[in-house]
């Protein structure tokens, strides 16, 4: 069964950094998008980075400048997080768009906590 662990997160002053990392486990054959999703309180989840199987990135515009995706292996990818600020806050979701036992797949992860501190 295939599965995204995330770690990382927590809480932070406005200005500061965060690491999230997100490792997929599991009978996993090829994985072609893996990237970071966010969800604030009353808010529909959105796109924060994604990252493809030949390294092309795409970043949501709030964003770009500050964060950066990177894999640290096939099945790792790593968001470090800069100058971070309070609308930052949210939930942070890993994506992984991915061929396993059933086919090609959408999984996510359980979440991790992002809270920035004005």
């Amino acid at each position: 069964q295939v599965q995204l662990v995330e770690s990382g997160g927590g809480l932070v002053q406005a200005g500061g950094s965060l690491r999230l990392s997100c490792a997929a486990s599991g009978m996993i054959f090829s994985i072609n998008v893996m990237g970071w999703y966010r969800q604030a309180p009353g808010k529909q989840r959105e796109l924060v980075a994604t990252i493809t199987s030949d390294d092309s990135t795409n970043y949501a515009e709030s964003v770009k400048g500050r964060f950066a995706i990177s894999r640290d292996n096939a099945k790792t990818v790593v968001l470090q997080m800069n100058t971070l600020k309070p609308e930052d806050t949210a939930v942070y979701y890993c994506n992984a768009d991915l061929r396993g036992l059933s086919g090609r797949r959408n999984y996510w992860g359980q979440g991790t906590q992002v809270t920035v501190s004005s």
